[in-house]
């Protein structure tokens, strides 16, 4: 039951960013082998073509690094018919979306518990966006910067902050709430990218401030980990 919630989840969260006139088809749950013929980035996501013993296929993963040739490995797809890309401007007859792929074949453990001890086989999706090059963002008073939240984030776990970034990632109503990438340009470490859950309605390229509570460690599965995470965020001036 779990997996599945996680899986239609996925699916929803696609479907807003990506689609039209799609329809379900199947689901996949058997361990499949693919070797990639083909790669197609979009903003959020990942297409490949691939060869599945002789048969040629496209799957689409949250955003990833893949290379013509490399093998993976998934488990438990959805196959989605006359699937359009807005962003490719194609239709595919077919696409299998998946959570993610492996290097390695999947075992129980590690569809179950991504973060469990094989989880370093798994490839998925990453839960942020991609770095930009924006300039830096000053920060409104009594706000801060993504660079401190992230370097000082035990201090803030729990509170209520005030931040201003970039929108850089957008994706309306998953799971009852809208999911908005800021980015502001600084960064502490490998951190730069902050995940707001919000009812707030932006789009890619609008500077915003928002309010909101600091939640660290939070895990919806499927490997959407987020180190941080800002909460019932609100738009403020």
């Amino acid at each position: 039951m779990k997996f599945s919630i996680i899986i239609i989840s996925f699916i929803a969260l696609f479907a807003s960013c990506q689609n039209t006139n799609s329809n379900q088809e199947q689901t996949v749950t058997d361990n499949h082998q693919i070797i990639v013929k083909e790669v197609l980035q979009t903003a959020n996501y990942t297409y490949l073509k691939a060869d599945e013993n002789g048969k040629e296929i496209w799957v689409a993963i949250p955003l990833m690094q893949a290379e013509v040739g490399e093998k993976y490995f998934y488990k438990n797809g959805m196959e989605m018919l006359k699937f359009e890309s807005k962003e490719l401007k194609r239709t595919f007859d077919k696409v299998l979306f998946l959570e993610g792929v492996s290097k390695e074949p999947i075992n129980e453990q590690e569809q179950t518990n991504p973060h469990g001890d094989n989880a370093q086989n798994m490839v998925q999706g990453k839960p942020y966006a991609a770095k930009t090059t924006i300039a830096k963002i000053e920060p409104v008073p009594g706000g801060i910067t993504i660079a401190e939240l992230f370097s000082k984030k035990d201090s803030y776990n729990g509170k209520t902050i005030k931040i201003r970034g970039q929108v850089v990632k957008f994706t309306e109503s998953v799971m009852n709430t809208n999911w908005i990438h800021i980015q502001d340009g600084t960064a502490s470490g490998e951190d730069f990218d902050l995940a707001v859950a919000s009812n707030i309605n932006t789009k890619i390229g609008d500077i915003i401030t928002v309010q909101g509570k600091i939640i660290l460690d939070k895990d919806f599965g499927s490997g959407y980990f987020y180190k941080v995470l800002l909460e019932n965020a609100v738009e403020v001036k």
